[in-house]
């Protein structure tokens, strides 16, 4: 398999063309990705929006349809898309996803789920949005799928300046989509945030005024309720 130029790095894998409809996701630790193709492949008989995936020449490697269109992160920079939008889109997402059956979990309440979900790993295709990074993807409660989508958000705010105002705004209109924050497992995603090996310094130790920014949407949402 030949490949072709890097289009997008993360912080645990590259992204490469292979030709106009395919790129590979190589993760730079050797990780497997079998797991994450299995799980893509099951939610893509569900009828949830992520790439087709095919073999890869290596257990490293993810072969995935190359998508067309911006990131969300990039429509939002670019005024294509309002935070209000984006958070409601966000949330839809994670409502969706929680929706399907658990593949193989023993326990019924457990549903899939993303553990990464933010605005640049959902690309704004022509036919819809489409989710994408599925390495954190496992079975667990949907609570903790909500508190890291806007935990990931609020660490934002507080510690990328050049995104932090566009975070402000996306974080209340998700936690106003997903209803508060009485359903989020926040102390759980606090904690596996803290064990992220990949997160700096800066982004631990903002992890409790994280906490607290979500917690404050989360009020205003239900002020915003009973108003």
């Amino acid at each position: 398999m030949e490949i072709g130029e890097l289009i997008g790095a993360g912080r645990t894998a590259d992204v490469f063309v292979l030709d106009d409809d395919r790129v590979v996701r190589r993760y730079r630790d050797g990780e497997d990705a079998t797991g994450e193709a299995v799980v893509m492949a099951y939610l893509a008989e569900h009828g949830y929006p992520v790439p087709t995936v095919w073999p890869g020449a290596a257990a490293d490697e993810l072969v995935m349809q190359r998508l067309s269109g911006p990131t969300m992160r990039e429509a939002l920079v670019a005024g294509m898309l309002s935070g209000e939008q984006a958070g409601e889109l966000l949330a839809d997402l994670l409502l969706r996803l929680h929706a399907i059956p658990p593949r193989a979990g023993a326990d019924p309440a457990h549903r899939i789920v993303h553990l990464d979900l933010h605005p640049e790993n959902v690309f704004l295709t022509p036919d819809g949005p489409v989710v994408i990074d599925w390495a954190t993807a496992q079975e667990g409660p949907p609570g903790l799928d909500t508190a890291m989508a806007a935990l990931i958000l609020a660490q934002v705010a507080l510690t990328m300046p050049a995104a932090a105002g566009i975070a402000r705004t996306v974080l209340p209109s998700l936690v106003r989509r997903l209803g508060g924050t009485d359903g989020m497992l926040l102390p759980e995603a606090r904690a596996r945030r803290a064990a992220n090996p990949t997160l700096t310094q800066e982004e631990i130790a903002a992890l409790d005024e994280a906490v607290a920014l979500i917690l404050a949407a989360g009020a205003d949402a239900h002020d915003g309720v009973l108003q």
